[in-house]
């Protein structure tokens, strides 16, 4: 038996679908899931041993293991859980005052009104404050990231606080924050009680971007490893069950039950089907990739990606470049495992471990040991690449 903990996100699809459709099962593993209100208590079960496994933000995981505001406690990500799936959603005080139109807002052309806004709020003594769901959270990293390319900087213009993602809209109709950056359902409940507006989506920000992992501690996986490829194989089934379009329906029903996501049915497919109302009683909007599971290797857990994330807590913690912490960032994604785990299955395994992030315009192939691997644009909102070998030059590049 496997104890997972959760958060109630859509992007929890995969282990709860593992074990509501008989993946798990059938590769011979049961699946306990543990639901929480906070990434803290998610992490803290995973610690103690509360849980053997997690539903957690990728960000998340490599703190634990560097020690970023705690001990350090080795952590392992074999899978990743998908790509994408959040959104900026403003207050509908502040959507009006940047004038965002009927569509997404493009990022640039927001970022430059939005700017002005809160240039004029700090120098009033009331700065705009956003929400975030957690200080090691791609949520925040993608925030800031899009923030500072334009011209605001984080914590001296604006505020950034955390949130628990099921009490964000709470928080929007509260007034106690300006805009939230979270993962659905939490965008769309907020539109829909009319509190808030949807202005970006993360896709728009880092088209790939790396969300949810599965994680466990790193002696877990040691101990029990032929559970740990059985678990990977079982949310590997769960992930192309999830994006074949005739499973919609049927997984919204699951995710929105009261044990889960606790949201209504019809909002929880409008996130799995890449549907975005973007204001209250608007027409739903398509956006492609807006959620991403399973397709171009998603599940895969590439060392570039967690570099990534590792470059962005160096920049925002104000702590120097640390080649030995690097190469730990990097380690805890374990694409071994995965391979290991799908080795002769139909899955599609990369040859490599790490790439250049955000250097894909197009449809490009790539090598790999087993199956066919395209992988489609990972572009950055701002045209940057990222290369995982260059980090120091990477963030004097973003410092300029």
């Amino acid at each position: 038996m496997v104890r997972i903990g959760f958060l109630p996100l859509v992007d929890a699809a995969l282990p709860i679908l593992a074990h509501e459709q008989g993946f798990a099962a059938a590769e011979g593993v049961g699946i306990e899931l543990v639901r929480d209100m906070t990434w803290a208590t998610v992490r803290d079960r995973l610690l103690y041993g509360h849980t053997d496994a997690a539903h957690l933000i990728a960000p998340l995981a490599i703190a634990t293991s560097l020690g970023r505001g705690r001990p350090a406690v080795p952590l392992s990500v074999p899978f990743v859980l998908g790509l994408n799936g959040n959104a900026v959603t403003l207050s509908t005080a502040l959507a009006a005052a940047v004038e965002l139109g009927d569509g997404l807002a493009d990022p640039v052309v927001l970022g430059e009104r939005l700017r002005a806004v809160a240039v004029e709020r700090a120098a009033a003594g009331t700065r705009l404050r956003f929400g975030v769901v957690h200080r090691y959270s791609s949520h925040n990293y993608m925030l800031r990231y899009w923030l500072a390319a334009a011209g605001i900087q984080p914590d001296r213009d604006v505020e950034i606080v955390v949130t628990s993602p099921p009490f964000a809209a709470d928080a929007l109709a509260a007034g106690e924050v300006d805009g939230i950056c979270v993962g659905e359902p939490w965008n769309s409940i907020a539109v829909d009680r009319g509190v808030g507006r949807i202005a970006l989506v993360t896709a728009q920000i880092w088209r790939r971007g790396v969300e949810k992992v599965l994680a466990l501690r790193a002696d877990t996986v040691a101990e029990r490893g032929d559970e740990v490829a059985a678990l990977i194989r079982a949310l590997h089934r769960a992930a192309a069950h999830f994006v074949a379009p005739d499973t919609a329906e049927d997984s919204a029903a699951i995710l929105s039950r009261p044990e889960y996501c606790n949201a209504p049915p019809e909002t929880v497919l409008r996130a799995i089907t890449d549907r975005v109302r973007l204001a209250r009683d608007a027409e739903a909007l398509h956006i492609p990739d807006f959620m991403f599971q399973y397709r171009e290797a998603a599940n895969f857990p590439w060392r570039s990606q967690a570099a990534w994330l590792y470059s962005q807590m160096t920049r925002w913690d104000g702590t120097p470049f640390s080649a030995g912490e690097a190469k730990a960032a990097e380690g805890v994604f374990r694409p071994d495992l995965y391979r290991a785990a799908l080795a002769g299955s139909s899955a599609t395994l990369p040859g490599a471990s790490s790439k250049m992030e955000g250097s894909i315009g197009e449809a490009t192939g790539v090598g790999a040991t087993q199956g066919r691997l395209i992988l489609g644009s990972d572009r950055f909102f701002d045209g940057r690449a990222f290369d995982p070998d260059e980090i120091p030059a990477y963030l004097a590049g973003l410092a300029e």
